[in-house]
């Protein structure tokens, strides 16, 4: 099941890419990320008191609340990046090295995480380093 919605996260992603790139035209990137921003704080709200999550703020630990700040903080790093990327680039470019992110996050998970990297995922995490590199220095 987690891989559905792994696909429609990618989904999402490159439809985030398209809409961006028309949003962005003749706009500072900060002001459009800081729009961007709010509409998810609303959408992701509406959706917590939909199911009824609010609840269970209080349970969050000390822990919790200081990674899912810096994961806020990564989040905003990110976006601001690249909508500044998007407005400089072509999204054929920079949506795929973007997804450098993903071989990163595998080599982040098993260093920190412990996770580990099987020849199949080092395999694709190594296909993702290279494609990037194609794409940012094969001109």
């Amino acid at each position: 099941m987690w891989w559905i919605y792994a696909l429609l996260s990618a989904l999402f992603a490159a439809l985030t890419a398209i809409f961006a790139k028309i949003g962005i035209k003749g706009v500072d990137t900060d002001l459009a990320t800081a729009i961007r921003t709010v509409i998810i704080l609303v959408l992701a709200w509406m959706l917590v008191f939909f199911k009824g999550s609010q609840n269970s703020i209080g349970s969050l630990t000390k822990t919790n609340w200081i990674f899912l700040i810096l994961s806020g903080c990564a989040t905003g790093f990110s976006w601001i990046c690249y909508f500044k990327a998007l407005q400089l680039g072509e999204v054929s470019q920079v949506a795929p090295v973007d997804k450098l992110s993903v071989a990163l996050a595998i080599i982040l998970a098993a260093v920190f995480l412990g996770e580990t990297i099987t020849i199949k995922t080092g395999i694709a995490a190594g296909l993702i380093i290279s494609g990037t590199f194609l794409m940012i220095f094969w001109k």
